[in-house]
């Protein structure tokens, strides 16, 4: 076993046997992710900064809240592990990291359903998302207090060729994450998955390894992938969460008045985060960018029609696979969810 986890398991063990109990005086709320504290260029961060600000300033000072950003506690599965236990109360968890508890959060990963940012805060902050938490809470054992920002909708970039359409993806090598769902998207485009390392897809598409990668703008450009990569693709495939869970039995030991002030303050720190994230798309370290640096293209209607008309039933085929009657249940009431709130939009 490894040392991180292991440590990590005493700990539980030992505060499994502590009294739990919550006053006025001596709340605090520990609070991780993964990414750099920046809350200008990060949104974890900028919801991390946020919620620290309001919880602590609209509780007069009765509450705390401890910042522990770049996995100084531990990766991803081992900082679950501590707010399961309640050694820390809350985190922003990647849909990679909900996984091991709760599988079907798969369903955050389904291709094009979104068509736009817009509709994609009504789901999550409606009442799918609304369902969605609970199911997490009653079968993972987390409380959930929203879905974040993560960075934004995925584009495809390469140097092969310029990807207009399915068809353009024959052939392409195309990096993933080691997510079954997103490796099955790419196959069913057309295109040839391959889950590389983050530490090393660089390297691969400098060295042709990999044609391309799939990631945010943000990311894309963070990492400077435009430096060995020709071709944008602005294809919108992905628009994935964070799930912001605490502990429940920490939760649900708070009084009315500060559980207000927690879902108040987590809800206007999901707000900044997203806000966060667009203001980055459109500025020197988002889209701008990438337009000066390589070729972007914007699929239209016809052409985005083929990419869902295929990647979707693959998708729903491989949930329904997998998951069974309730991966078929969750399908039909994300659709649904999508289609409630464009109607309600209007678009």
């Amino acid at each position: 076993m490894k040392k991180g986890l292991l440590m990590t398991l005493i700990i539980v063990l030992i505060i499994s046997v502590v009294p739990f109990s919550l006053s006025a005086k001596e709340i605090t709320i520990k609070l991780a992710h993964l990414n750099a504290q920046q809350p200008f260029d990060i949104p974890s961060a900028a919801m991390a900064a946020v919620f620290k600000s309001a919880v602590e300033a609209n509780s007069n000072g009765e509450i705390k809240v401890e910042l522990f950003a770049s996995g100084v506690l531990g990766k991803e599965r081992e900082t679950m592990v501590q707010v399961k236990s309640g050694v820390v109360q809350s985190y922003i968890s990647s849909t990679g990291g909900m996984s091991t508890y709760y599988p079907m959060i798969d369903i955050t990963n389904m291709p094009f359903a979104f068509s736009s940012y817009n509709v994609g805060y009504k789901v999550y902050d409606g009442p799918f998302g609304q369902a969605l938490a609970k199911d997490i809470e009653k079968k993972a054992g987390f409380h959930v207090l929203g879905f974040g920002e993560s960075g934004g909708f995925f584009a495809i970039t390469n140097s092969k060729r310029e990807i207009r359409s399915p068809r353009d993806m024959r052939g392409v090598k195309i990096r993933t994450m080691t997510v079954p769902l997103h490796m099955e998207i790419i196959k069913s485009l057309g295109g040839s998955p391959t889950p590389i390392s983050w530490s090393e897809v660089y390297t691969s598409l400098q060295t042709g390894v990999i044609d391309g990668q799939m990631n945010p703008v943000s990311i894309i450009n963070m990492a400077k992938f435009y430096e060995v990569q020709k071709f944008a693709t602005l294809t919108n495939h992905i628009y994935a969460p964070y799930i912001w869970v605490m502990n429940p039995r920490f939760y649900n030991g708070l009084s009315a008045a500060h559980k207000v002030i927690i879902d108040d303050a987590a809800k206007t720190a999901i707000l900044a985060g997203r806000g966060l994230s667009r203001i980055i798309d459109s500025s020197e370290k988002g889209l701008p960018v990438l337009m000066s640096k390589m070729k972007v293209y914007v699929p239209n209607a016809a052409e985005m029609r083929q990419f869902r008309d295929l990647s979707i039933p693959a998708a729903s085929a491989f949930l329904v696979d997998k998951y069974g009657s309730e991966g078929k249940m969750w399908i039909n009431k994300f659709l649904s969810a999508i289609k409630a709130a464009e109607r309600e939009l209007g678009y």
